[in-house]
């Protein structure tokens, strides 16, 4: 797993940092490097866990549409209802959301 320049993956809450080996292992599972593209860094809204420290945002603009629709499905399969798994443009977003 590789962090794009100057995010901050330290302050990372436990329950989302356990995640990321889970999405590292999904990325490896299609011959791809997940990259950690934000955490609390960077413009989010208001009411973002980026800023609680429980989301963060992985690179999916070198994937084809196919290929994103199956990382989002395993992903969601893997990690569970806890998480909310969004495409967002060019990233995946991912948050440890429990409610």
């Amino acid at each position: 797993m590789l962090l794009k320049m100057g995010v901050d993956i330290s302050r990372l809450g436990r329950p989302i940092r356990r995640a990321l080996n889970q999405i590292k292992q999904v990325f490896q599972n299609h011959g791809k490097e997940a990259v950690i593209t934000s955490t609390y860094e960077g413009n989010h809204s208001s009411g973002s866990l980026h800023y609680a420290n429980l989301a963060v945002d992985v690179r999916s603009k070198d994937l084809g549409e196919t290929e994103r629709k199956e990382l989002l499905k395993e992903l969601k399969g893997l990690l569970g209802g806890a998480y909310d798994i969004t495409p967002e443009g060019d990233h995946l977003h991912v948050e440890y959301d429990p409610e």
